[in-house]
């Protein structure tokens, strides 16, 4: 393994373990394993339809709000 690998992983030790597994799903996938597609409950698959349908009336966030959730996450 190499360095930059090995210091990748240990940034991701602190993590939530549901990021953990989100990015593990990742690396997986771009190693060429496959994975299951995620499944949606009723919520999420709600949720998901809604902005879908906002997407397709061209409703999208402003650059302005944008800016202010990446200053709320400190990005």
């Amino acid at each position: 393994m190499t360095v930059l690998l090995q210091q990748a992983f240990e940034s991701l030790r602190d993590l939530p373990d549901d990021m953990q597994d989100e990015v593990a799903r990742m690396l997986l996938q771009l190693s060429g394993t496959d994975q299951p597609a995620v499944t949606l409950d009723a919520a999420e698959a709600a949720s998901f339809d809604a902005s879908l349908q906002e997407a397709d009336r061209g409703e999208f966030a402003t650059d302005e709000r944008i800016r202010a959730i990446w200053a709320k996450h400190g990005l």
